[in-house]
């Protein structure tokens, strides 16, 4: 049995490697907002139990055994999630702290029949994929819309941040999972980006551009 917070730190692995192919120290106490010094003590652990490969000075990677628990929680946060959304009438931007609760209870039964309660969903109300019991997702095709030209557009399909605040103001303007937009415009001086979206126009920052994730 593994402790909470060794859950949380292979989570977090798994979420830093999705980028690179090994994870800093650095890294890790940046994202998890602790010191380099405990951070190498917890991967001295999980090293131990086999959960990664760690060697000092040249960072740290997922086991297989390491992978298989990081994806199924991973799985357990994005069902909960769903399951709070859907189910329980709570707006996107509520979900994400109380499922980091919910994605440690352990028992396996019970998430199954949560799945299977929900007609096995795959995707979470933000867009991101929930693996399946074999630890399998299927993966969105998604471009940034920073990275559209004028005149192409799609269906937001996901985001990258997921803070409360950037949910909010994504709420506010109405850019939600499912819109269609359309690239009208990138403002020279900033490259801050006009959308039209069902009849109206709306001018975003480059960094929510960035955040804002489109199947094109």
């Amino acid at each position: 049995m593994n402790t909470l917070a060794e859950e949380n730190y292979l989570k977090s692995i798994y979420h830093l490697s999705l980028n690179s192919t090994s994870v800093s120290t650095n890294q890790l106490a940046a994202l998890l907002n602790t010191k380099a010094s405990s951070v190498t003590d917890m991967l001295k652990k999980l090293s131990d139990k086999a959960l990664i490969n760690y060697t000092p000075y040249q960072g740290v990677s997922l086991t297989a055994a390491g992978e298989k628990i990081a994806v199924n929680i991973i799985r357990k946060h994005r069902l909960w999630e769903y399951f709070l959304v859907e189910k329980l009438d709570f707006k996107w931007d509520q979900v994400h702290e109380m499922a980091e609760e919910l994605e440690h209870i352990s028992s396996t039964e019970l998430i199954d029949r949560l799945d299977k309660f929900m007609d096995y969903p795959k995707y979470d109300p933000h867009g991101d994929p929930i693996p399946d019991c074999n630890g399998l997702f299927k993966i969105h095709n998604l471009k940034a819309v920073s990275s559209i030209v004028p005149n192409e557009g799609g269906v937001i399909c996901g985001v990258r941040d997921h803070s409360t605040a950037f949910l909010q103001y994504l709420e506010k303007q109405e850019l939600t999972i499912g819109k269609t937009i359309l690239v009208k415009d990138i403002i020279e001086f900033d490259r801050s980006v006009i959308l039209q979206s069902e009849g109206k126009q709306i001018q975003i920052s480059r960094e929510v551009a960035n955040n804002l994730l489109i199947s094109v």
